[in-house]
């Protein structure tokens, strides 16, 4: 492909993101959506949180909880296209366990009837409730780390 760039020719191999402003456009984006993520996830630790103290019932917050799976999966992908697009290997390469990990447990969930992961009748468990748990902190310091790593590179670019 040939990028004129003013008076001189150009070679570029790449098929990527050249522009600064696109490029801003795109981790601004990236990073919003990273946001929203968080926000999922905190919201799964605090409803965890309120079921193991007692103030909701399982039914509630796997009712609460399961519609926020399939968002939450489809936002991480859609970051990881635009990593993808954009030429962010490293970026990319860093996200990849987390959505082989959910895939995977989207493929093992239990039997239900909607979609979702959280089965009302084994939530109660505490061996299964202290998974999801651990689990949300996990997931919520990996988006939380990413963030600020994808606002670093978001401001990289900007000074370059």
């Amino acid at each position: 492909m040939v990028v004129f760039v003013g008076k001189q020719k150009q070679l570029d191999r790449n098929v990527y993101i050249n522009n600064p402003h696109e490029l801003f456009l795109t981790s601004s984006f990236i990073r919003i959506v990273s946001y929203s993520t968080k926000v999922i996830v905190y919201f799964q630790v605090i409803t965890f949180d309120e079921l193991k103290t007692g103030y909701k019932n399982p039914i509630e917050q796997c009712n609460s909880l399961n519609p926020l799976v399939i968002p939450e999966y489809t936002l991480h992908i859609v970051i990881n296209l635009l990593f993808l697009i954009s030429g962010e290997w490293f970026s990319l390469i860093l996200n990849i366990p987390l959505i082989a990990y959910h895939l995977w447990k989207y493929c093992h969930r239990p039997v239900m009837s909607k979609p979702g992961l959280y089965d009302p009748t084994s939530i109660m468990n505490a061996q299964v409730l202290t998974a999801h748990q651990r689990e949300g902190w996990i997931k919520l310091a990996f988006y939380l780390l990413s963030f600020f790593y994808y606002l670093y590179g978001m401001i990289s670019s900007l000074i370059q």
